[in-house]
């Protein structure tokens, strides 16, 4: 890949909605990724003959913030917009090139962190059914298949980028058992609040809000294992804030398919609990040997680069990590000429 792998960004659109994206906060992963193809990355070819992928730079994030009037607009109408944007484009590009009508989409790829991801994807159904199609709402039962589609991680990134987001205690300095605090919505985290919210004096702790004065970041940092339970969808920051602060993740999740997959063992660094296990999680917890954890964290310091975010990148590192994931898709793809 490092040698080989080109890909051809389609320069039809302007920007805000094209060749731009969020680069902070909760679909960090999604603008980082497109402004570092976008300022001319060594993967990126200007001679579309020569690529092995097509990139269609648009971001749904960015669509969902200029299109979306909340005082104007309603979200249901919001979603027929994003199909006809994404469905007008493919449609210009298809015109112009030969290269989507050559394979009906099947060497291009769209990139999305925003939930609605998958729903703009369904605009064309070559792209939703050929194209590569790199998500962070990759939820296995909505369509995404991780045969040829990419799990994006979603990374929740601040203005500091990762300062101070790395490294932490060893793994027999955190006194917590377990910790979370976040929004109560969807359908994992309500069945989490109703058996562990707030318990005074338990080594889990379950927070819906922390107390004023309380750090998040300190919380995780002193855990020794992090909740992250899905949302509204399936993906959810909490699985690289655990990783990158080595409090081992416990996810708590139905469909998703976990980033980088392909080249990691999940099970070496982490602990998956279905939801029906929820009012089980101490004992769950508890039942780990001592020396089963501190492997774990142990491979935590080692995956950790994989979900830092580098400006410029570097090797190892989450932009090269999706962009792996994405080479190994292209590779079961015959392109007649």
């Amino acid at each position: 890949m490092e040698k080989r792998f080109k890909i051809f960004i389609y320069r039809e659109g302007e920007p805000p909605m094209v060749h731009n994206g969020p680069c902070y906060d909760i679909y960090t992963t999604e603008g980082r990724f497109i402004h570092e193809l976008e300022l001319g990355n060594r993967f990126v070819t200007s001679k579309p003959e020569d690529a092995h992928l097509y990139f269609l730079p648009f971001s749904v994030s960015m669509m969902v913030s200029y299109i979306y009037k909340p005082e104007t607009s309603h979200v249901k109408h919001l979603k027929p917009s994003l199909g006809r944007f994404v469905g007008d484009y493919i449609n210009v590009v298809a015109n112009k090139y030969p290269f989507w009508n050559r394979s009906l989409g099947a060497d291009h790829f769209m990139l999305s962190c925003h939930d609605w991801g998958p729903y703009a994807s369904k605009a064309n159904p070559f792209l939703y059914n050929n194209s590569i199609r790199v998500l962070c709402n990759a939820n296995t039962s909505e369509g995404f298949n991780p045969t040829k589609d990419v799990t994006l991680p979603e990374v929740n990134l601040g203005r500091g980028g990762m300062t101070g987001l790395l490294g932490g205690p060893s793994a027999l300095e955190r006194p917590l058992l377990a910790f979370f605090a976040g929004g109560n919505h969807g359908p994992v985290r309500p069945i989490l609040f109703k058996h562990w919210k707030d318990r005074t004096g338990d080594d889990i702790q379950v927070h819906e809000y922390l107390p004023i004065g309380l750090s998040y970041f300190d919380f995780m940092m002193k855990s020794r294992y992090c909740l992250c339970p899905s949302g509204y969808e399936v993906a959810s920051p909490r699985i690289a804030e655990a990783i990158n602060s080595e409090c081992v993740p416990v996810i708590i999740s139905k469909d998703y398919a976990l980033p980088f997959s392909d080249v990691l063992n999940w099970t070496s660094f982490s602990v998956q609990v279905p939801v029906s296990e929820i009012p089980n999680l101490k004992t769950i917890l508890q039942s780990i040997p001592v020396n089963r954890y501190v492997e774990m964290q142990s491979k935590l310091k080692q995956v950790q680069r994989h979900f830092t975010i580098n400006q410029p990148p570097k090797p190892y590192d989450f932009f090269h990590m999706v962009l792996h994931s994405i080479w190994l898709r292209r590779l079961n793809i015959q392109i007649s000429p």
